[in-house]
């Protein structure tokens, strides 16, 4: 086909690569004289009427992504009953090209390929468009450290063609739609891709490129689906010294056969890249994060049935007196015994002074003293005597 003018414009030159579902041209656009791409759909799908109607409509939507790291799609046609879409041209290597050659990446490549991947699945899901199979093919990378110096530059390619196909249920021998090593557990159930398949997928390249291998590798989709159930893919610090515990732990997150346990976003993926490169541990973040989303998630009358339903904090115990209670009584008493022995003690005071004053009236007829310069003396000791010795006593 090398050559061929589509719709007496695209004039294709050299294949740029091929599969099961398309082969991809590098060629011209006569109209306004630039390179592209031309991706030509197998002939076995342009025969499906479905796939096409489909296709078409999702080349459609891809094509209103503009965005720095998505492929731009420009056009979309049929030509003698070959169906075609044409995109930007970039001018580098795929992902599995690179890993073909180099076998794996540096943490900070990686990371850095992971970001501007994570920039475009986000923004391709804020418009409600899931790529369904991100895998290392269809990143483009542009310069980086085998680049010759050049700004790294990472495009996504290919949004589209698989949820048509996946609709049709297309599948090849020894595959389904979307390469079995990059689907998430629920696409691999049969149910329907969302963001977070996305995440799943990026995370195995991820980490691929960073091992140089797949977290889970079967020989079929069944045995893929049975070691993604009851397996945990080792960290990729187990197969590379160079990475580190935190960036491991932030790529391994990505992996998480839950879905809900897996990143809110793309967005979210790519900080944790960011922070696990940086040594900070994103575990307790997203676990925190992931507490946070369940409950607001909670229809109000569930929250409030297992609010009922769970147990009142026990009353708190009384409040008990300091042990002044207990010797209040025995306090009194002690009282009560002084002021006895003081009124004893009174009485016999009086009694003593009335035999004093006696005794001193009967003996001042005949010595001359006056009572009123003894007694009055006497009376006044007495009485200091008793005030003294009851304020001594009830201090």
């Amino acid at each position: 086909m090398a050559q061929m003018l589509l719709s007496g414009r695209y004039e294709l030159g050299e294949r740029l690569g091929s599969g099961g579902m398309s082969n991809v041209y590098k060629a011209t656009d006569r109209i306004l004289e630039r390179t592209v791409a031309v991706k030509v759909l197998a002939e076995h799908l342009s025969d499906d009427e479905r796939f096409v109607a489909r296709f078409r409509r999702e080349a459609l939507a891809v094509a209103k992504l503009i965005h720095p790291n998505i492929v731009q799609v420009y056009d979309t046609g049929v030509d003698e009953g070959r169906h075609f879409i044409v995109m930007e041209y970039v001018e580098g290597r795929s992902g599995a090209q690179i890993l073909q050659r180099e076998g794996h990446l540096d943490p900070e490549t990686t990371v850095e390929i992971g970001v501007q991947s994570c920039a475009g699945l986000d923004y391709a899901h804020r418009h409600g468009i899931i790529h369904r199979d991100v895998k290392p093919g269809n990143l483009m990378i542009v310069g980086g450290p085998a680049g010759n110096g050049r700004e790294m530059s990472v495009k996504l390619t290919d949004f589209g063609i698989a949820r048509a196909a996946e609709q049709t249920r297309i599948t090849q021998v020894g595959s389904v739609v979307g390469t079995a090593a990059y689907l998430a557990p629920e696409q691999v159930r049969g149910e329907e891709a969302t963001p977070a398949s996305d995440v799943y997928a990026l995370g195995v390249v991820l980490y691929q490129f960073l091992t140089g291998r797949l977290p889970y590798e079967g020989a079929s989709l069944a045995e893929l689906a049975v070691r993604q159930q009851n397996e945990r893919p080792l960290a990729p610090r187990t197969y590379n010294d160079a990475v580190s515990e935190t960036l491991s732990t932030a790529v391994l997150r990505s992996l998480e056969g839950d879905p809900e346990r897996r990143y809110l976003s793309a967005g979210q993926l790519a900080e944790g890249l960011r922070l696990g490169l940086a040594g900070t541990d994103v575990t307790e973040m997203l676990d925190d994060e992931l507490a946070t989303r369940r409950l607001e998630a909670e229809p109000p009358t569930r929250r409030m049935e297992r609010t009922r339903r769970q147990p009142l904090a026990p009353p708190p115990p009384p409040v008990r007196r300091a042990e002044p209670i207990a010797e209040a009584p025995r306090r009194r008493s002690l009282f009560r015994r002084v002021v006895r022995g003081i009124g004893a003690l009174i009485v016999l005071l009086l009694i003593a002074t009335a035999v004093a004053v006696g005794v001193i009236a009967a003996t001042s007829k005949t010595t001359g003293v006056k009572l009123r310069d003894i007694g009055g003396n006497t009376i006044d000791r007495v009485t200091n005597d008793i005030k003294q010795l009851i304020q001594d006593n009830t201090k």
